[in-house]
């Protein structure tokens, strides 16, 4: 039977064989979603902007350039999966103005 492979923040590869219940692991922690939700851009063009509000051409960038290492580095590359595959209203209730709010 085939599984399904993901990949953690913290760079673990895991897999799952329930097709229909996925590993905890795969999805991954839920306070890694919720910092990456609240982190800021540290430096450049967008400092101080959150990771997940900055333009996707910015993003796409670091994919083509290389993603700076480290924790920042593993957010951003979370940031570009998450736009290239069209994720962002997962994010909708963490912005200002969001419904949860």
């Amino acid at each position: 039977m085939m599984g399904i492979r993901g990949t953690c923040m913290d760079g673990k590869s895991v897999m799952s064989e329930d097709l229909q219940q996925p590993c905890t692991e795969a999805a991954g922690d839920p306070n890694e979603f919720l910092a990456l939700a609240a982190m800021r851009m540290p430096f450049g063009k967008y400092r101080g902007r959150l990771l997940i509000d900055l333009p996707e051409h910015y993003v796409v960038w670091f994919a083509n350039n290389g993603f700076p290492e480290g924790k920042l580095g593993m957010m951003l590359q979370t940031v570009y999966e998450i736009k290239v595959n069209g994720l962002e209203y997962l994010f909708t209730p963490f912005r200002q103005g969001g419904k949860n709010r």
